[in-house]
């Protein structure tokens, strides 16, 4: 699992780099990922089920679903910039832009698996903690992904403006999406 885990997320950034023509873009849209974690951690504490197989299962799962959101959004910021727009009001706007699509993504999700984390037939025992994984993970990262992503975008124009002034290079051009 631990290296199925590993090459999965290093398929996913390797995917996103192609796709972006850029290597700091797929680390912002991953960078949610670790936060879906903080959401299984207090969701399996909270229902009292211990961690087993299928939560690692469904944090594979949660996480595909993090990434869907983020690239969502950093697709959005990504067209807006190439529109015209400065950086920071191409993320504000797209934010605000995809706040909705986010929202209902999750949303549906957890109200589709919530009804089997309280389910009490014997069929359905060994799914529950899937079913928690991906409900708490999705809750907390959900709101995360609208702060986060965006943050990161930025974290990284603004380092690459850094780099850019501290090689020599006075960067004539705005900060983009690369």
């Amino acid at each position: 699992m631990q290296i199925g885990a590993i090459v999965g997320l290093a398929l996913i950034y390797i995917i996103l780099a192609w796709v972006f023509g850029s290597y700091w873009l797929p680390l912002a849209v991953m960078s949610i990922i670790p936060f879906g974690m903080i959401g299984v951690s207090f969701g399996h504490y909270i229902m009292n089920y211990d961690l087993t197989f299928l939560s690692m299962v469904g944090m594979l799962g949660l996480s595909g679903i993090l990434v869907n959101d983020s690239i969502v959004l950093i697709s959005t910021i990504h067209r807006r910039q190439q529109s015209g727009m400065a950086l920071l009001d191409a993320i504000e706007q797209g934010t605000v832009e995809r706040l909705r699509a986010v929202l209902l993504t999750s949303l549906t999700t957890i109200g589709g698996l919530t009804p089997l984390m309280f389910e009490t037939s014997t069929q359905a025992q060994f799914l529950i903690p899937m079913a928690i994984t991906i409900v708490f993970g999705l809750a907390i990262a959900t709101l995360l992904v609208l702060v986060i992503v965006p943050s990161m975008v930025a974290i990284g124009a603004d380092v690459r403006t850094l780099a850019a002034r501290i090689g020599g290079r006075d960067d004539p051009e705005p900060a983009r999406l690369r």
